[in-house]
């Protein structure tokens, strides 16, 4: 378009649509972002999820310590977490299923009991308010008797035993409850003493089975305990590679990001360079080594570590420039906020700050020459050679 020849309007336009174009570009930059912020407060929470975890770990091992390519090797050959719970629930369901059938044997020794001579009395709840015994409740903390123990034995709605040392301990109490309440000479408590006596022995002919089928048990949690731990580890070492590979493409979208809007900006100006290279040469060692290295991410033959280095401000990028421009900027505004203190960290006043540097610059100069004068005095001393 002409813009000469052109009306007021067309050039109005042509103004707002210009305004227009840069006000959606610069809302894409700021879209694109957000998306990053975002993103890197994911991988923010995903990292401290499994530091989390690798710092609950106890003891380190073999697994913890592989390198990534022995990690992947390993996932091979280590079932899935879904698998390991499908693995539990069987393992589980067997174990139950055992030792259903040992309390089915137990009952071959319960009714051994239960049927001797001597059983009656504590075959059915003890009849407190029938037989007048008020302070039976005071004396006897948990009551049992032989037909409750059969029904609990024989339930199927899930409130029966679980495990049969729970039926041998309650097949005690019965005995034990006798003995407690009854006197030593009465027949309950002799009764109850005989049987006991009679149980134990038999208790201890059956016991190697169940000690057999709880080692079993123990075991068995114990090498499911560790592929857990395996699986888990497996799965964590997965997401750490995959937050890595994300974090990579982040910086790659950060770096474009960098690129478009250094391609928008205007180039350094040749004062400006100048300016830079003096700002650079005056930096601390500290700051200093951090520019190089902000030189070196855009040039990886830049020997940013090397004793002595070279910087040709003019053969940078204008990226490069960019970046070392708004980190000297950074520098000297931390230094400015730095020189307003006091050697207490306190704040000096604006109108007392040049002051305060110009004492500076004096003691440091009174240091300077103190140093050049002793220096002086000791070569005079010094004999000739």
């Amino acid at each position: 378009m002409d813009l000469v020849n052109a009306s007021n309007e067309a050039i109005t336009n042509l103004g707002e649509r210009t305004m227009e174009g840069n006000a959606a570009r610069d809302d894409d930059y700021k879209n694109k972002v957000d998306e990053l912020f975002a993103k890197v407060d994911e991988l923010e929470q995903r990292v401290n999820e499994v530091e989390q975890f690798y710092l609950n770990l106890k003891e380190p091992n073999t697994y913890r310590n592989a390198s990534i390519t022995k990690d992947k090797e390993k996932e091979k050959h280590i079932p899935s977490m879904k698998k390991l719970q499908q693995d539990a629930s069987r393992r589980e369901a067997a174990a139950a299923k055992r030792m259903q059938e040992l309390m089915r044997q137990f009952g071959s020794i319960f009714r051994q009991i239960t049927q001797h001579k001597w059983a009656w009395p504590f075959m059915q709840p003890v009849d407190v308010e029938g037989l007048g015994l008020h302070d039976y409740y005071q004396i006897i903390d948990r009551p049992m008797d032989f037909t409750t123990i059969k029904n609990q034995m024989e339930a199927k709605d899930g409130t029966g035993y679980k495990h049969v040392r729970e039926i041998c301990s309650d097949v005690r109490l019965v005995f034990k409850n006798a003995m407690k309440y009854n006197d030593e000479k009465s027949d309950v408590h002799v009764m109850a003493k005989t049987l006991l006596e009679k149980f134990e022995e038999k208790w201890l002919q059956f016991l190697p089975r169940v000690t057999e089928e709880e080692k079993r048990r123990e075991e068995e949690q114990a090498e499911a305990q560790i592929n857990m731990q395996l699986a888990q580890e497996a799965a964590h070492a997965k997401l750490a590679r995959e937050i890595n590979n994300e974090l990579y493409d982040i910086d790659m979208h950060i770096e474009e990001l960098r690129e478009m809007v250094v391609k928008k900006c205007r180039h350094i100006s040749t004062m400006e360079k100048r300016k830079l290279g003096i700002a650079l040469s005056n930096l601390c060692p500290e700051d200093l080594s951090k520019a190089l290295d902000i030189v070196a991410q855009n040039n990886l033959n830049f020997p940013a570590t090397a004793e002595e280095v070279e910087l040709d401000i003019n053969a940078q990028s204008e990226s490069t420039l960019w970046r070392l421009k708004f980190f000297v900027k950074d520098v000297l505004k931390g230094r400015c906020k730095s020189s307003n203190k006091d050697d207490n960290n306190n704040i000096i006043p604006p109108d007392a700050a040049n002051k305060h540097e110009n004492n500076i610059v004096s003691k440091r100069k009174r240091e300077i020459c103190d140093a050049l004068a002793k220096t002086a005095k000791r070569r005079k001393k010094k004999p000739p050679s």
